[in-house]
């Protein structure tokens, strides 16, 4: 008796952890929009992997895609860790889907006082699958003087 009673415990201690899980809501629109930008940031291939729907992924799998993204990116043309402030400015969420605006302070790539050089805007589009939000589209926009 007393070892059903164990089991029993067990069971609804483990189903009660998948419920809790399952429900649980992950990060909001907004945080998403700040992750994705920052791990472009950093040439952060993996975790934008993650954080992208199946529309941005290329069709590739997750090593597939940071595999070709490095070997894109390992020319060097493109500079990192340049983004001293990253904020989302307007966040608009309607059913299932999700717009953020961000906005990032970027620093001189050469500049050893790593003095800002100014802001650019982004727009983060998103759709929430399977109850978590996923970037489906980015738009980048040009800097402003």
């Amino acid at each position: 008796m007393t070892e059903l009673v164990v089991v029993v415990l067990i069971a609804t201690l483990i189903v009660s952890m998948i419920v809790i899980v399952a429900l649980e809501p992950g990060p909001s629109p907004s945080d998403l929009a700040i992750a994705y930008e920052l791990a472009w940031d950093r040439l952060d291939f993996a975790t934008i992997w993650a954080l992208s729907g199946p529309s941005m992924r290329d069709g590739l799998t997750k090593r597939e895609f940071v595999v070709k993204k490095k070997t894109v990116y390992a020319q060097g043309l493109h500079p990192t860790n340049l983004v001293s402030e990253a904020r989302v400015d307007e966040v608009a969420v309607s059913g299932e889907v999700a717009v953020a605006i961000t906005s990032l302070t970027l620093l001189q790539a050469a500049d050893d006082s790593r003095s800002s050089i100014g802001q650019i805007h982004n727009e983060v589009r998103m759709a929430r699958r399977m109850g978590r939000w996923e970037v489906a589209s980015y738009l980048l926009h040009a800097p402003q003087a």
